[in-house]
C-alpha cells in the first residue's frame, strides 16, 4: 500500500471524530485524515447551546462513566487523551422519580434499567408477578438467542413492571417500546447472564455482580462547560482535515482504493482515497452502499429510527423536587416521556438567581405526530404537562428553546446484533477498506460510539497494512 495512507471519513459526529483520533494515535506518520460533514457543525447529537446566559446540551446530556465489564468507559478513556480528564463533573443530584398515578415516586434501588434484582425494592412502584419467575431447570436465554426486552420480562415478572418500570427507563434512552428493543443490544450484561441463569432475578443479580460498582462511585459525567468541548478537542487532537457542508453523495471502488464524489450535483468533487469509514447513520450509509454492496446496503438500510424533541425552558425561581428529574410510562398518556432539572441535577449550573433550567424529551417511536406542531405548541404543552406532574403551576418561561432531532435514535430489534455482524463480516470480504461504525450497529451512548468509532479506525489500519504505534 502506498504511503501515506489516505482515509476519508465520512461523518463529523462524535464517532467519525473519535476514529480521526485513533487513526492519528496509531496509523503511520503523514497518514491524511479527512473528515466529511454534510452540515455546519460537528459532533451530531453533541450540541452545547447557550440559554438565558447559561450553556445548556440542546443534544445528549452525559456520559456513562463505566464500561460494562466495570473499567473505564470509552468516552471517558477519549476525555484523557483530549486532556479533558480534570474537566469531567458529576451529578449533585441522583434520584430521579418516576411519574405514575398522578404523582412522582422515586425510582427504585437495585434494578438493571428497570428489571429487579430485588422484588421488594420496587412494589412502591409496581406489583411484580413473582410466582412467574420460577426456576424451570434451563437459563433463560439459549446460546445465540435474543428477544425483545418486554417479551422477557413480561414472561417472568408481569406487565406492571415492564409498564411502569423496563419501558420509561428504556424509553428515556431509545424512545422506544420494552416489547420492541433486543435485549442483547439494549441490555447486554442481562443478555449475558440470562445465558446461564434460570431466574431472571437472579439473572439481574449476576449481571450486577459482575460488574460492581463501588458505593459512591459516578455513574454519569459530562464536562464543564459542555460537551461540545469534547468534540472541538478531538476536531483538532484528530489531526484531521475538517471538510463542513461537504456531503458524500457516492462511493466508488477503484483499483487501489475509493473514490467519493463529494458537494452539490452541478458541482461535484472527486476525491481518490485509500480507505473510507462511514460514521453517519443507517440509512444514509445505505445509499452509499447501494451500488457496491446491495444485499449490506439492504440490510443496513432497514434500521428504523425515533424522531424526538428536546424542550428546554428558563423558569425564574420554580418549586421544584430535590430531584435529577423523572421519567414517564407511556401508559400515563402524556406528551414528555422525560425530563432533567437540569440546575438541580448539575451543581456546577446552579445559579445565585434562581433561574432554573428544565429539559423535557418528546416524541416516541411510532408517534411522530405528536411532534408536527410548532415550537410555540410544545413549548406550550410542557410548560402545561410539567405543571401537572409536579402538582403547582410553573412560572411563565423567561426563554425556551427547541432541539428537534429527526430520526435520531435507532430502534433496535431482536436479532440486531446477528444482523449487524453479518452485514460487516460481508463487507469486510469484498471491502476491506470500507468500515461501518456509529449508534446505528453498536447502540447508542457515546461511550459507545466512541469505541465503535475507533475499532473502525482499527480495521482500517489492519486492512491497509498494520499500525506503526
Amino acid at each position: 500500500m502506498r504511503q501515506p495512507w489516505r482515509v476519508a471519513i465520512v461523518g463529523g459526529g462524535i464517532t467519525g471524530l473519535a476514529a480521526a483520533v485513533r487513526l492519528r494515535d496509531r496509523a503511520p506518520a503523514g497518514t491524511e485524515i479527512t473528515v466529511y460533514e454534510q452540515s455546519g457543525a460537528l459532533g451530531g447529537k453533541l450540541r452545547t447551546g447557550e440559554l438565558a446566559g447559561q450553556p445548556v446540551e440542546f443534544g445528549a446530556e452525559s456520559f456513562l462513566m463505566r464500561d460494562p465489564a466495570g473499567g473505564e468507559s470509552a468516552a471517558v478513556a477519549l476525555a484523557r487523551r483530549l486532556g479533558l480528564a480534570d474537566e469531567i463533573v458529576h451529578p449533585t443530584v441522583g434520584q430521579a422519580a418516576l411519574a405514575v398515578d398522578g404523582g412522582l415516586r422515586p425510582i427504585p434501588g437495585g434494578t438493571l434499567v428497570g428489571v429487579p434484582g430485588d422484588l421488594a425494592q420496587v412494589t412502591t412502584v409496581a406489583q411484580p408477578d413473582a410466582d412467574a419467575d420460577r426456576d424451570t431447570g434451563r437459563p433463560l436465554l439459549a446460546p445465540g438467542a435474543d428477544v425483545s426486552v418486554g417479551a422477557l420480562v413480561r414472561s417472568r415478572l408481569g406487565d406492571q413492571v415492564v409498564d411502569r418500570l423496563v419501558d420509561p427507563m428504556l424509553g428515556g434512552v431509545y424512545a422506544g417500546r420494552a416489547d420492541d428493543l433486543s435485549l442483547v443490544t439494549t441490555m447486554p450484561a442481562l443478555a449475558h447472564s440470562a445465558r446461564t441463569e434460570h431466574t431472571l432475578v437472579g439473572a439481574v443479580r449476576a449481571a450486577q455482580a459482575a460488574a460492581p460498582r463501588a458505593p459512591g462511585t459516578p455513574v454519569f459525567g459530562t464536562l464543564a462547560g459542555g460537551l461540545s468541548r469534547l468534540v472541538e478537542a478531538a476536531a483538532t487532537a484528530g489531526g484531521a482535515t475538517i471538510r463542513r457542508d461537504a456531503a458524500v453523495r457516492e462511493l466508488t471502488p477503484t483499483a487501489t482504493g475509493w473514490q467519493l464524489t463529494v458537494g452539490p450535483t452541478r458541482d461535484p468533487e472527486s476525491v481518490e482515497v485509500d480507505a473510507v469509514v462511514l460514521a453517519v447513520p443507517a440509512r444514509p450509509a445505505a445509499r452509499l452502499l447501494a451500488g457496491i454492496a446491495p444485499e449490506t446496503a439492504a440490510t443496513v438500510g432497514a434500521l428504523d429510527y425515533a424522531s424526538v424533541a428536546l424542550v428546554t425552558l428558563a423558569l425564574p425561581e420554580p418549586a421544584l423536587p430535590a430531584l435529577s428529574g423523572f421519567l414517564v410510562p407511556a401508559t400515563e398518556g402524556l406528551l414528555i416521556k422525560a425530563s432533567t432539572f437540569f440546575t438541580t441535577k448539575w451543581g456546577h449550573l446552579a445559579r445565585p438567581d434562581g433561574l432554573a433550567l428544565v429539559r423535557a424529551s418528546v416524541g416516541r417511536y411510532g408517534e411522530e405526530a405528536s411532534l408536527q406542531v410548532t415550537d410555540a405548541d410544545l413549548v406550550a404543552a410542557v410548560h402545561r404537562e410539567l405543571s401537572t406532574v409536579l402538582a403547582a403551576p410553573l412560572p411563565a418561561p423567561v426563554a425556551s428553546h427547541v432541539q428537534r432531532w429527526g430520526g435520531a435514535l435507532p430502534q433496535y430489534t431482536p436479532g440486531h446484533p446477528d444482523r449487524v455482524a453479518a452485514a460487516r463480516a460481508a463487507l469486510r470480504g469484498a471491502h476491506p477498506t470500507l468500515a461501518l461504525a456509529g449508534a446505528g450497529y453498536d447502540g447508542v451512548g457515546i461511550p459507545v460510539c466512541v469505541r465503535s468509532g475507533a475499532t473502525a479506525a482499527e480495521e482500517i489500519i489492519t486492512a491497509l497494512g498494520g499500525s506503526v504505534a
